[in-house]
């Protein structure tokens, strides 16, 4: 008995019986399906993170005021009062390796103009904030140093806040607009970015010098938080070193004696976030990966129903000479014919539904090759293992028994 005429009575089998072989194909097309689309959102939602930071800068640092404890109470790092104007002058001074920094201060409020009024944050900053964070002026311009230094009641503002305030054919430039009851005159309005991956609009603020955000409106001494970018991103970890030694001294840290600051670069968040994703990836993929195993435990169980249906056949073949690996193989063929088959049923439909996701929930969605090749594999190995026990059954009857059967 060649491979030809095994294939041709697998085939023969299993259209003598569609309805049954569909039913047994469901729990696998269910399995393969799920955990393709899951593997595609997962992917998505990575690519779009990274996406998201490398756009923000991949070089980019952040520093922010530590979390401590006083009085047996944790404090959030927006009470914290440990950055000051000589940190951000002395690292802008000694840090070699970078290459911009900016303060930052910010307060959330309404903005004012006319009858009009919309809620934003007002970000009090340096001029090389833009260069930091990949941010560019489309009409108008940067606020300078000039500014810094005499407090200039000055601002830039996003798209977002623009269409909020304005009329359509509008021109914000050189109107004065209210942050609670300071004003502040528009030089210069952003160039648009959109809504980044997490939802966030990246054109609801308005960017200031910080001394006038400092000074007019918080009336703080302090910083909220500095922004840097290094020469080079290779340099991010030796540029975070640099700040941690240049705060330690200017705060008088012994050794041994916690930061009282927190340093990050965006590799590290990129890092952190990849890290997330790719385990709610895989625990996604856990889950719908459940729906093979029960589709494999039903191919066993219809592959037994099937050596119990045909073993007066079995019985004859084997007694004209058949033997036991052909009686293997030809319900060991059976079983890998119905995974395979509803893996592709499978795959077919895991690529429908990630664009269905894609288009009606707005998520991102990206399909690896990977993930599908891995899904065929799958579906192999668990038309062999489930198959296998009830294809050796049949191989091993003896074909006098199997004869009187009834």
């Amino acid at each position: 008995m060649n491979w030809g005429n095994l294939m041709q009575m697998a085939f023969r089998s299993l259209k003598n019986n569609k309805f049954r072989c569909f039913l047994t194909m469901l729990g696998i097309i269910i399995g393969v399906s799920s955990v393709i689309t899951m593997l595609a959102i997962g992917q998505g939602s990575k690519r779009s993170i990274q996406a998201q930071i490398s756009e923000m800068g991949s070089n980019v640092i952040m520093v922010f005021p530590g979390n401590r404890q006083a009085g047996g109470v944790r404090l959030s790092p927006d009470e914290m009062q440990t950055l000051k104007l000589q940190d951000y002058e002395d690292i802008k001074e000694k840090a070699t390796l970078l290459s911009h920094v900016s303060p930052m201060i910010n307060s959330s409020g309404q903005f004012i103009y006319g009858s009009r009024n919309t809620p934003s944050t007002l970000y009090g900053v340096a001029p090389e904030y833009l260069d930091i964070r990949m941010l560019e002026v489309d009409r108008g311009e940067m606020f300078s140093e000039e500014d810094i230094v005499s407090i200039a009641k000055v601002c830039v503002v996003g798209q977002t806040v623009v269409d909020n305030l304005f009329d359509e054919d509008e021109d914000p430039l050189g109107k004065t607009i209210r942050f609670n009851a300071t004003p502040f005159k528009i030089i210069g309005v952003l160039k648009k970015k959109g809504y980044n991956s997490m939802g966030q609009d990246q054109d609801d603020l308005v960017l200031a010098p910080y001394t006038s955000v400092q000074k007019r409106i918080l009336a703080i001494t302090y910083l909220r938080g500095l922004f840097a970018s290094a020469v080079d991103e290779k340099e991010s970890e030796a540029a975070i070193g640099q700040i941690e030694a240049i705060l330690r001294e200017n705060h008088r840290l012994q050794a041994g004696q916690e930061n009282d600051f927190e340093a990050r670069s965006q590799e590290e968040l990129s890092s952190m976030m990849s890290s997330t994703t790719n385990l709610m990836t895989v625990l996604l993929a856990s889950i719908a990966g459940i729906s093979l195993l029960v589709g494999g435990i039903g191919i066993m169980n219809i592959m037994y129903v099937s050596v119990t249906e045909r073993t007066k056949e079995i019985g004859l073949r084997l007694s004209i000479g058949a033997k036991g690996r052909h009686i293997l193989w030809q319900f060991l063929i059976e079983s890998v014919l119905i995974s395979v088959s509803g893996g592709l049923v499978g795959v077919l439909l895991g690529g429908v539904a990630s664009v269905v996701v894609k288009y009606v929930a707005g998520w991102p969605i990206f399909v690896q090759p990977w993930s599908v090749l891995l899904a065929f594999a799958v579906c192999t190995v668990t038309g062999v293992f489930f198959g296998w026990y009830p294809a050796k059954k049949a191989a091993n009857l003896d074909p006098i028994e199997a004869l009187r059967y009834e």
